[in-house]
């Protein structure tokens, strides 16, 4: 996702000047916003237990708001999000998902869907009438979606974990059918979301072997 980074900094700039991820440092203002919105990247770590706390309604809009920011092919928009809070649900709408007990400890668990299709006027004619095409690039947009809503929840010190939902039939067709699901919108992502109940810390993902200047 080379092409989101900037915007991905963009988007959870001033989010992360204001909360830090709740570390001191902001509360004391010695963090500028630019090194609050690295921080929030660098802090981001997959959180797989949560506490029985609740995410106020501001909060997760927030989180939402920032998701919806990503940049977007074509600026399409793909994406259409459910949040789920009602547990008596998960059953079926998760069955056979191993990811179960995670649903079950989070706040809320979030299910990002995608518009497969989109539905325009031709670029080479804005004028002309609208037409129905598939979306070719749709799984590009809901990467940086759901990786936004990741750095929003890491930013107001929540914890959440992308599981997989795409392309696993055995995840994607429950989801599908208990929400019922148009045939072109497609289960993306799930993202359970909540105040982490452990002490899990970011990976060191850095290998200077991996970049590469100019050449190869």
């Amino acid at each position: 996702m080379k092409r989101s980074t900037l915007l991905v900094i963009a988007a959870v700039a001033v989010m992360a000047a204001s909360c830090c991820g709740g570390k001191e440092e902001c509360a004391t203002g010695t963090v500028n916003a630019t090194d609050a919105t690295i921080n929030t990247i660098m802090q981001r770590k997959s959180v797989r237990s949560y506490t029985n706390d609740t995410i106020a309604a501001d909060v997760m809009d927030k989180l939402l708001r920032a998701a919806v920011a990503a940049p977007s092919g074509m600026d399409v928009r793909p994406w259409h999000i459910v949040v789920m809070t009602d547990k008596s649900q998960y059953d079926k709408l998760f069955e056979g998902n191993f990811n179960m007990e995670k649903f079950q400890q989070s706040a809320a668990v979030v299910i990002f869907c995608a518009d497969t299709t989109v539905t325009r006027a031709p670029r080479e004619n804005p004028n002309g009438p609208v037409e129905t095409k598939p979306n070719r690039i749709w799984r590009d947009d809901m990467g940086a979606c759901t990786e936004n809503f990741l750095l929003a929840a890491e930013a107001y010190g929540l914890g959440a974990v992308w599981t997989a939902c795409y392309p696993y039939r055995d995840r994607m067709d429950p989801v599908a059918a208990y929400l019922n699901l148009p045939g072109n919108i497609v289960p993306y992502s799930i993202v359970p979301v909540g105040y982490p109940a452990g002490d899990e810390q970011p990976k060191d993902k850095w290998n200077p072997e991996r970049i590469h200047y100019n050449r190869w």
